[in-house]
């Protein structure tokens, strides 16, 4: 399991958002260029925990969440998370909840 890791939550249906491209970006600070880190699709239930390559050093920085939304709504195609790490030790756990017209994200355990 990578250190940062999501799921995608449809609340209209009160299921997991199965199928979700997802993209990891890194970047040290906001002045800098995004670097893709990794990619995937969530699983049937909604989850991705590899996002990251095992030989990948977690350090300090800026990253971003990128999903690929239009499955879940059509009013918000793309939802980018951002978030700063500090400790790189930690897990990062950013679920995503959505639904036709809105959305919210929390970091979860």
């Amino acid at each position: 399991m990578s250190f940062v890791t999501t799921h995608v939550l449809n609340t209209v249906a009160g299921e997991p958002g199965r199928k979700v491209p997802v993209v990891l970006k890194f970047r040290e600070t906001a002045a800098e260029s995004w670097t893709i880190l990794g990619q995937g699709v969530t699983d049937e239930n909604g989850r991705l925990q590899d996002l990251v390559p095992a030989n990948y050093r977690a350090k300090p920085g800026h990253y971003c969440l990128t999903f690929d939304s239009t499955s879940l709504s059509k009013f918000f195609p793309e939802v980018s998370v951002h978030f700063a790490v500090s400790d790189p030790r930690q897990q990062y756990h950013i679920p995503l909840l959505l639904s036709e017209f809105g959305y919210t994200t929390y970091r979860g355990t």
